[in-house]
């Protein structure tokens, strides 16, 4: 109980790293190399910049590997709320970073067509763009596919949030809004791309704001802790 808040403030930090790691991604390594619509000139920037396209991908990889303790430092701070609702949020939290760790193997693809290897002179160069154009397209939806399960965490944890009493409320409010940006700019993904692209990035800003504002709450404030100090003390008295 006395390390509750330092480890929400880790869990903030981590937080923090996740979402600067995950902007530099996208922002400063695929926006800045994908040329949408455009296999060729795509192809011709990574080929350019094939060291930021690895560290686009590292990247990515570290935002993952913060994943994993945010999951359990998250399930500690909400479980005293409801122990099973957390441990189901961090399931679907589990799935959405399986799904996307995997993903990145479509990143890595991308290269395989733009190297020098023997093999690639059966094919026409733009042939190869084309292949390379694709497996970029397969991670957009790879990406997608892996938001739904977080968009079904953040409701949960949302719940969890809001209901909690020593976390703010609004803050619950807003992780739930972010859910439901995530399950509906997903799916529209895969049910209706069209409107999907006019969706996004509007849709997107929620969830910015919500997770941003909840880490940083973690790491300035912390909880509660007398507040949670009772709900994890009730818990323990109805579980023994």
């Amino acid at each position: 109980m006395n390390s509750i808040n330092k480890t929400a403030r880790i869990g903030g930090v981590l937080y923090m790293v996740l979402i600067l790691v995950g902007m530099f991604a996208v922002v400063f390594v695929r926006d800045k190399l994908i040329v949408s619509g455009d296999a060729t000139a795509t192809a011709n920037n990574i080929i350019a910049s094939q060291l930021l396209w690895r560290i686009g991908i590292a990247a990515d990889l570290v935002m993952h590997v913060c994943d994993i303790p945010i999951m359990l430092i998250i399930y500690v701070l909400l479980r005293p709320v409801n122990k099973n609702l957390a441990l189901l949020a961090m399931l679907f939290n589990l799935i959405q970073t399986a799904v996307l760790v995997a993903n990145k193997l479509n990143l890595i693809a991308v290269l395989f067509p733009l190297g020098s290897a023997d093999y690639l002179k059966a094919f026409e160069p733009h042939q190869l763009h084309v292949q390379m154009y694709l497996s970029l397209e397969l991670h957009d939806i790879g990406f997608g596919v892996g938001l739904i399960f977080f968009g079904f965490t953040c409701l949960v944890n949302g719940y969890l949030i809001f209901r909690s009493g020593y976390l703010p409320k609004t803050i619950g409010v807003l992780m739930q809004i972010t859910g439901l940006c995530y399950i509906t700019n997903s799916f529209a993904l895969v049910l209706a791309p069209k409107f999907a692209n006019m969706l996004f990035p509007m849709i997107m800003i929620p969830p910015f704001i919500a997770e941003t504002s909840f880490c940083l709450w973690l790491i300035v404030k912390g909880v509660n802790r007398a507040k949670w100090e009772v709900k994890a003390n009730a818990r323990r008295v109805s579980s023994g």
